[in-house]
């Protein structure tokens, strides 16, 4: 019988497991499922292999799986860049558990064999936090995305630049929020301040993307963001890596979507990524917008019972060297827009955002109609001043009042 068992295809094997009502027979190893077989069958379970019996030592291990062309994959660890420690994930696993680029998987590793350049993966013990699927998994691509209307509420506390946003923009789950800087107009400043209000939100898992920055500042994220995830494609690495790291944290993001989270993913910046793209491409100066229609394009609210949502927000920097092509790529397809100006911030006018060039859509949706008519009334406020005395004049009155609804309610 163990002689027959072994010339079988692992789909006889798998249906012969279930037939036989074995549990988790997809999560076995191919002769622990032939063991479990035999066993079941009457047969004595065949004894493992002597080289397995070897492998008793193992290490724990999480990370975000990275599939290759070839199909089989690699966990990558401390911001999914490659390194000599990654973990070999084999194909026949991630068909079996019906693994996808992004999950977090976790599960032993083993050491290396001979000839073998990384650890393996054993098994699979968990998948983005729970059980590995046992069944057809829900795509994120067909998921139903609904208009967003669920509020990330940032209106309470001191941070004045968060709640300048709430005021102007107010961030919803789902959105595309596109912020338009120029150079040193305090785009890494303004994404820190709202990372940090967004960080350790019940179900909110934050993501963050930095592409083509300095190693010293993919510090200083990691640092101000202890308990999220800081992906860096970071300027010493060719364009190619830079944008796989871009695709992978963009499938990671839509993994935690569609396992029922909330993400938000922070991207400094697309005009980076643009240039990355074309680079990688061989297209030579100026962007390639392809990457970035699908990165900021993927932010939505997803109607589905169980599922979640993924927020996008993320820069485009004028002057950069992809000519405009990642602002001409998004551009009208954010639910949320930010300016920022470099003026003001080298004024060290703080908060330096244009208030009269901030709009949000749907905004019905999302305020109630009494915050609504007192937000107006600040807009037109704001709208009769210049930009250094609007924004010294939104900095007076959120330092003077407790919360968002208490200086909107004093209009």
């Amino acid at each position: 019988m163990a002689e027959k068992l072994e010339e079988l295809p692992l789909a006889d094997l798998h249906e012969r497991a279930a037939d036989l009502g074995i549990p988790g027979y997809r999560l076995l190893r191919r002769e622990q499922l032939i063991a479990e077989v035999g066993g079941r069958d009457g047969e004595p379970p065949e004894a493992p292999e002597r080289e397995h019996l070897e492998e008793t030592e193992t290490t724990d291990v999480v990370g975000v799986l990275e599939v290759t062309p070839q199909r089989y994959g690699f966990l990558r660890f401390d911001g999914v860049t490659a390194r000599p420690d990654d973990v070999y994930v084999s194909a026949s696993q991630i068909r079996r558990c019906e693994l996808r680029p992004g999950d977090e998987v976790a599960g032993p590793a083993r050491a290396p064999r001979r000839g073998e350049r990384h650890r393996a993966l054993v098994h699979v013990d968990r998948v983005n936090g729970g059980e590995p699927p046992t069944e057809g998994r829900p795509a994120f691509e067909t998921l139903t995305p609904v208009l967003p209307t669920r509020r990330l509420p940032l209106g309470e506390g001191s941070d004045v630049l968060a709640r300048s946003v709430d005021l102007l923009t107010p961030l919803v789950l789902g959105q595309r929020v596109l912020v338009m800087a120029a150079p040193r107009s305090g785009r890494t400043t303004l994404l820190r301040h709202l990372a940090r209000a967004i960080e350790g939100r019940e179900r909110t898992e934050l993501v963050v993307l930095l592409i083509d920055e300095r190693p010293e500042e993919a510090t200083a994220w990691r640092e101000a963001l202890p308990r999220s995830e800081v992906a860096t494609a970071t300027a010493d690495l060719a364009p190619q890596d830079q944008v796989r790291v871009a695709e992978l944290m963009r499938e990671r993001a839509q993994r935690l979507a569609e396992s029922g989270r909330d993400a938000v993913l922070v991207v400094d910046s697309l005009s980076r990524i643009a240039v990355a793209s074309a680079s990688a491409g061989g297209r030579g100066p100026g962007g390639d917008a392809a990457e970035v229609k699908a990165l900021f394009g993927s932010a939505r609210e997803l109607a589905e019972e169980g599922a979640g949502s993924l927020t996008v927000i993320a820069t485009v920097v004028e002057g950069a060297e992809d000519d405009g092509a990642a602002e001409r790529a998004v551009v009208t397809t954010e639910n949320s827009l930010i300016t920022l100006d470099a003026g003001l911030a080298s004024a060290g006018i703080f908060p330096a955002v244009r208030a009269a060039e901030c709009r949000i859509s749907n905004e019905d949706q999302v305020r109630d109609p009494d915050e609504l008519t007192a937000i107006r009334r600040l807009r037109s406020l704001l709208a009769d001043l210049d930009p250094a005395e609007a924004a010294s004049l939104l900095r007076e009155r959120i330092e003077h009042s407790a919360s968002n609804s208490a200086l909107l309610a004093s209009l």
